[in-house]
């Protein structure tokens, strides 16, 4: 039975090299995929596009390029990413000069675009379509329109697998959905497509996909394994043995750190998922309630029996907006009363925002340590109480960049207004908010496409 082994070498953007670099070398890998989008990313990269006609790519790429090229150029490794993001052509224009300069002639690179539906939102609004938000249950984006920065639809694997059988070494995507770095192989190696007789297998791709994507995440990174988890400073990042029956074996480079058990990919199977039963992707509908998970050996997970139900008529479009601007500071207060002291800085903020007339939008003041991440659900210490040292991190949303740089400025008064013993680190400036509109557009509404660049002497 054919086996196809594909790989992630990134979760996002920022990720570690040296895995990646891993994989290239001792992964026996036939596709690395490489993910570097979240789901405000674009946002970011429209607004370097606009400044730089050039840019709007993650800088990632030429690193990661100049690093693994000389290995998979050799070994026949394909590399898939979407670090395209906002310009897919500008970075596989930098992957040429790049791949030129390593001596790496012949190349083919892929390119998958058209993800982009900014330019079409008037025409989408003159044919009746609404944009709803997914999140708030608004209706439509006219109170956002002149707002919008990006937005970016989540398109599929078919472009991918047509660069493939175009002979690409390396396909760079903008806004493909994560799993479709994988489904895409799968779909040119197993020769599946969309039609009802494969609607179980691109379940199963899809699935697969969803267990690698985010790299480390399922070898023992974000996990409960933690404790057990093998040298997790040389973590391994993922391999998936997939068999073209849909079954897959997970498991990483032998002799990496980390670890892949039965709960690892538990762990990260029901990562970001809402409906078990229906994990809903632009290439088909995964269906987690049927699969088995079995370990067979270490750092080896059997992973079967995945169903799948056909793509779906729409697709998700992440749409970016200007939302204000965000002004932040953070103190640190000493033993002893140390609680009490940021009790009182907190009342002495709220009352100089009330003297200034400052009315943010949204404010936080969370106490490091206390209640930062469980918010309104911890329990704060009594008055009496003595840590060592507390922390006041105050953090409010406002209209305008000068009401941000207020509460900044404010915070660092307390250095020297606030209790004895008061500590401030570099104040933080003013940055801009972008929002997220997310939402679905039909799915002929959107126009993807790809062509192939090759790197000649």
């Amino acid at each position: 039975m054919k086996k196809v082994r594909i790989a992630s070498g990134s979760a996002f953007w920022g990720d570690m090299l040296e895995p990646a670099i891993e994989l290239a070398k001792y992964g026996n890998a036939d596709y690395i995929g490489f993910d570097h989008l979240a789901e405000l990313t674009l946002s970011i990269l429209q607004r370097m596009k606009v400044k730089n006609p050039s840019a709007g790519y993650i800088p990632d790429i030429k690193t990661w390029m100049k690093a693994i090229l000389p290995i998979t150029y050799k070994n026949g490794t394909k590399l898939i990413t979407n670090a395209g993001g906002a310009n897919p052509e500008a970075a596989a224009d930098e992957v040429v000069k790049i791949a030129k300069d390593l001596g790496c002639i012949g190349l083919k690179i892929g390119v998958v675009a058209g993800d982009d539906i900014f330019p079409m939102l008037d025409n989408i609004s003159a044919k009746g379509i609404k944009l709803k938000n997914l999140d708030t249950g608004e209706e439509d984006i006219d109170k956002i329109r002149d707002k919008i920065v990006a937005a970016n639809a989540y398109t599929g694997a078919n472009e991918i697998k047509k660069c493939l059988e175009e002979g690409a070494d390396v396909v760079i995507c903008g806004r493909v959905s994560d799993n479709a770095l994988y489904v895409g192989p799968l779909m040119h190696e197993f020769g599946w497509d969309y039609s009802d007789k494969y609607v179980d297998k691109i379940g199963a791709a899809v699935t697969i996909g969803h267990i690698i994507e985010c790299s480390c995440c399922v070898t023992g990174g974000m996990s409960n394994m933690w404790k057990v988890s093998k040298d997790p400073w040389k973590i391994g990042f993922p391999i998936a043995e997939v068999d073209e029956n849909g079954d897959a074996v997970i498991t990483k480079p032998e002799g990496s750190g980390g670890i892949v058990n039965e709960w690892t990919v538990k762990e990260h199977l029901v990562y970001e998922v809402h409906d078990p039963g229906n994990y809903i992707m632009p290439d088909g509908i995964g269906d987690f309630t049927s699969l088995k998970i079995k370990e067979i050996g270490t750092d080896r997970v059997s992973v079967s029996g995945i169903k799948g139900k056909p793509r779906p008529e729409t697709l998700k479009v992440c749409i970016g907006y200007r939302d204000g601007f965000i002004g932040e500071g953070l103190i640190m207060f000493p033993w002893p009363d140390a609680f009490a002291k940021a009790q009182w800085s907190e009342k002495w903020m709220r009352k100089r925002f009330k003297l200034l007339g400052l009315k943010p939008d949204e404010l936080r003041i969370d106490y490091i340590g206390e209640n930062m991440l469980h918010d309104i659900i911890a329990t704060l210490p009594d008055t009496d109480s003595q840590p060592n040292e507390a922390g006041l991190r105050v953090v409010a949303r406002t209209k305008t960049r000068a009401e941000a740089d207020m509460v900044r400025r404010e915070a660092s008064h307390l250095w020297t207004a606030g209790p004895v013993g008061s500590s401030f680190g570099a104040p933080f400036n003013p940055r801009p908010v972008i929002s997220l509109w997310p939402t679905l557009v039909p799915r002929e509404e959107v126009k993807p496409y790809y062509f192939i660049k090759e790197v000649t002497a």
